[in-house]
C-alpha cells in the first residue's frame, strides 16, 4: 500500500584542511631609516626592514612642546581645587546655620511647652483651691429635707 522507504546513506564530502603558515619571530633590531637631507622631512618615508622588505608611509611630524608664553599662569587643576574648597566652605557654613536654626527651634518649642504647662497647671490649681473657700454659697442639708409626692421641700 505504501511504497517502501529506502534508507538514506550519508554523503561523504571531501575534507579540506588548512594549515596556517607560521610567522617568523620578530627581530628586535632597530629598523634602518632611509637617510634624508637634514632639515628637510620628506612627505613619504620609507623604512627598510631587516628581512629586506621596504615599508613606505607618511611621516609624522614631531610634536612641538608648548611654549611658556601660551601656558596659563595657574594650572586648571589648582583652579578646580580652589573652587572646590570655596564650595565646601559654603556648604559647611550653610550646615552650621542649619544646625543652629534647628537647635533654636527646638529650644523655642520646649519653652512653649513649658509655658503651656505652667499656665494650664496654674489654672487647675486655682480651680481646685478656690472651690473649698467660696463664701456666699448655699448649703443644703439633705437629711432634714422632706420629699412629698416626688417634690423636694427644703
Amino acid at each position: 500500500m505504501y511504497p517502501e522507504k529506502t534508507p538514506r546513506v550519508p554523503v561523504q564530502r571531501a575534507v579540506e584542511v588548512h594549515h596556517p603558515t607560521p610567522l617568523p619571530p620578530a627581530v628586535v633590531a632597530p629598523a634602518p631609516v632611509v637617510p634624508t637631507q637634514p632639515g628637510a622631512v620628506p612627505s613619504v618615508a620609507s623604512v627598510v626592514l631587516p628581512d629586506g622588505r621596504v615599508v613606505t608611509g607618511y611621516s609624522l611630524s614631531p610634536t612641538q612642546p608648548e611654549s611658556l608664553a601660551t601656558k596659563p599662569p595657574v594650572s586648571r587643576a589648582a583652579v578646580n581645587v580652589a573652587l572646590g574648597g570655596v564650595g565646601f566652605l559654603a556648604v559647611c557654613g550653610g550646615l552650621l546655620l542649619l544646625t543652629t536654626f534647628i537647635a533654636a527651634l527646638t529650644a523655642l518649642v520646649t519653652q512653649l511647652i513649658l509655658l503651656a504647662a505652667v499656665i494650664f497647671g496654674g489654672w487647675i490649681a486655682v480651680q481646685v483651691f478656690s472651690a473649698s473657700g467660696q463664701k456666699g454659697a448655699t448649703t443644703v442639708n439633705i437629711r432634714k429635707a422632706t420629699f412629698k409626692r416626688n417634690h423636694f421641700h427644703g
